[in-house]
């Protein structure tokens, strides 16, 4: 399962910080950023799902 969110954190980043964290702050922030600037979303949503694993 880890496998899938790393790959949809790359392509679809709001949806993995969704499936980690729920609705929360992570998920807004992560939200403004790929709506921004889609490079640093991905960063975020990827920080999530690693940093969940731990």
């Amino acid at each position: 399962m880890d496998i899938i969110r790393i790959i949809i954190a790359i392509f679809i980043p709001p949806l993995a910080a969704f499936l980690t964290v729920g609705i929360g702050l992570h998920f807004w922030l992560n939200l403004i950023l790929t709506l921004c600037f889609f490079v640093p979303g991905m960063i975020h949503a990827l920080w999530l799902v690693l940093r969940k694993n731990r």
